[in-house]
């Protein structure tokens, strides 16, 4: 049975009033002036401006709209289960069985609220993120590292601070992606990174 229009109009707007729950989720990563923590509805419009203004960083077959749309869909599942920052708990506790269950589920009920034209290419757009093997997705992934890279080198080192952030850490758990998805950008976020953890070594 189709839907009818208002109930089509009555599941859109569940979907964008339960995305407003994204605006209350913290991250670990603070605003690059240091004031206050970022929420992650902050983080997603940030990164699809990245994906806008760095279109030139991309490779070959990178479709920017649909990074775009990826990337201001890719952490709606952080209202269920929050922000795991990356260098917490030895920078495993993000990719733990559990919290790959429970973002998982997350997808399954938000995406849900979707009428089913609408739903199913959504949660396979955040999957293909989450997956990070199409060209699309790599490029988006790298946008997500590279985000709170430029945060904290403006921060005066923010979550390497609070974590103790080794350089070595820095480029297995972040460099390693932004190099797959924009191996031009990583070399230059290297050259302003890097001085950043010698100085803290120095002092």
């Amino acid at each position: 049975m189709a839907q009818s229009a208002n109930d089509r109009l009555e599941a859109q707007f569940a979907f964008l009033n339960e995305a407003d729950r994204l605006k209350s989720v913290l991250r670990a990563t603070t605003l690059v002036d240091g004031s206050r923590p970022e929420n992650s509805g902050e983080h997603s419009w940030h990164l699809a401006l990245y994906a806008l203004v760095l279109a030139d960083q991309a490779g070959p077959g990178v479709d920017i709209n649909r990074v775009i749309r990826m990337l201001l869909i890719h952490d709606l599942v952080e209202i269920d289960v929050g922000d795991v920052p990356i260098h917490s708990a030895n920078g495993l506790a993000h990719a733990s069985v559990e919290t790959t269950t429970a973002e998982a589920k997350a997808a399954d009920r938000i995406f849900g609220l979707l009428p089913p034209d609408l739903g199913p290419p959504l949660r396979a757009l955040w999957e293909e993120f989450e997956a990070a093997e199409s060209p699309d997705a790599r490029f988006a992934k790298a946008l997500d590292r590279v985000q709170p890279v430029m945060a904290n080198l403006r921060s005066g080192g923010g979550t390497w601070a609070t974590y103790n952030v080794t350089y070595e850490q820095l480029e297995a758990r972040v460099g390693s992606k932004i190099a797959r998805g924009a191996p031009g950008l990583w070399e230059w976020v290297q050259g302003k990174a890097k001085p950043w953890f010698l100085k803290g070594k120095e002092s």
